[in-house]
């Protein structure tokens, strides 16, 4: 395989058509992940299924999305979205009336609030942060935690307008207090570094369609294996019980043993095509290595947010720092989903969008998003298509 990042677009057909910055939305697909979808479908069409080779399939999946975030096999279970994930682990933490949680729903996407607010009908307290300048403010977070704290939910990169939060410092004080750390990773799975050893993370959910290149209906759930032990599933399957080499329809006894770690939360058949896809793609992925990645498209957005800056406009958190990964903004936060209130802001996006520049508008902001398949074209021509809307638009 070809790792120099600058030639990976190559691999994907998309980027013939358009200027992509839309990861934060869905990822591509590479020309390789078509080549087995399209393999897997032929055998299922004329009926050559080898469930036994499915299985292996399933393991073989489990055990990349592992390494990818320097986890065991047994820490990661299927789920079929990033939703279904958080709320696993909601639902299976022995919650009693007076426990609280800390979380700043305002930069969360609702994926990681629903979830946690349906706790408070069993006496839960939720104790809201407000942001601060669009970030998540860690002091407060931390400040919040006390002895009745049973977890922290945050993103590791924030819904809108889409900062990297320090989850080492949170993951930290969670481990200080007993408090478990719940992660969102919809936004850094495949393009960042998400080291859940080393930013002290014990939960994490992420999904297949963005970052990691693959399908929607397709999402992993991390949980670290002293904690997952403490946990008990609302919802229990064949393949979250333990019954050594036994086929997947035996009943075994009806005292049972929960799978080790988070496989308990497996449920039912697997989603085999989405598996077929995120082989190949994390395979692909693994190929660079995710500290490869994470530092090649950084060099992008920030190049990108530098260059809106000197064309003056207003990009989310300024100049380029640790904040900010691979999702620009610009504009001023608002409720718009898909539009935005700011008629120039609405000028601009239209203008690139038909100039067949993809991207997105959240909460009112123009999101830029990139991975390894962008390159420094890409934001030249970005900047380049930005000026000349700006010339006709004074």
């Amino acid at each position: 395989m070809n790792n120099d990042l600058a030639q990976a677009y190559r691999e994907f057909p998309a980027t013939e058509r358009w200027t992509y910055m839309d990861v934060a939305a869905r990822g591509l697909l590479p020309r390789a992940a078509r080549e087995s979808l399209d393999a897997h479908l032929e055998e299922r069409m004329y009926a050559e299924v080898d469930k036994h080779g499915y299985f292996d399939l399933i393991e073989r999946v489990r055990g990349r999305f592992a390494r990818h975030i320097n986890a065991s096999a047994d820490e990661i279970a299927f789920t079929k979205n990033v939703t279904e994930g958080i709320a696993a682990i909601a639902a299976a933490i022995d919650w009693q009336a007076g426990d609280n949680l800390v979380i700043c729903p305002e930069v969360e996407h609702p994926a990681n609030v629903y979830a946690w607010l349906n706790l408070q009908r069993r006496g839960v307290e939720i104790r809201m942060v407000a942001p601060r300048s669009g970030a998540l403010p860690v002091d407060e977070i931390v400040a919040r935690i006390d002895a009745r704290t049973k977890a922290v939910a945050c993103a590791s990169v924030t819904f809108a307008p889409g900062f990297r939060t320090d989850l080492a410092s949170i993951g930290a004080a969670c481990r200080a207090s007993a408090a478990m750390l719940v992660v969102d990773a919809a936004q850094s799975v495949g393009v960042l570094d998400n080291d859940v050893e080393r930013l002290k993370i014990d939960a994490l959910a992420a999904s297949t369609q963005k970052g990691l290149l693959g399908l929607y209906g397709m999402g992993f759930l991390y949980c670290r294996r002293d904690w997952a032990e403490r946990l008990q599933p609302a919802y229990l399957s064949r393949f979250g019980v333990d019954l050594g080499d036994a086929s997947e329809a035996d009943m075994g006894s009806f005292e049972y043993r929960l799978a080790a770690g988070a496989r308990r939360f497996d449920l039912g058949n697997y989603n085999f095509t989405a598996a077929v896809n995120a082989d190949c793609s994390l395979a692909y992925l693994d190929g660079f290595g995710t500290s490869a990645i994470e530092s090649y498209v950084l060099g992008l957005s920030h190049a990108l947010a530098r260059g809106f800056l000197e064309l003056g406009l207003p990009v989310s958190g300024g100049a380029p720092g640790a904040h900010l990964v691979h999702i620009v903004t610009v504009g001023v936060m608002s409720g718009g989903h898909d539009s935005t209130g700011d008629a120039r802001m609405q000028s601009l996006h239209d203008y690139l969008l038909q100039n067949r520049v993809r991207l997105s508008i959240r909460r009112g902001v123009l999101r830029f998003s990139l991975h390894l398949y962008n390159t420094v074209q890409d934001v030249e021509r970005v900047l380049a298509l930005t000026r000349e809307w700006q010339s006709r638009n004074p």
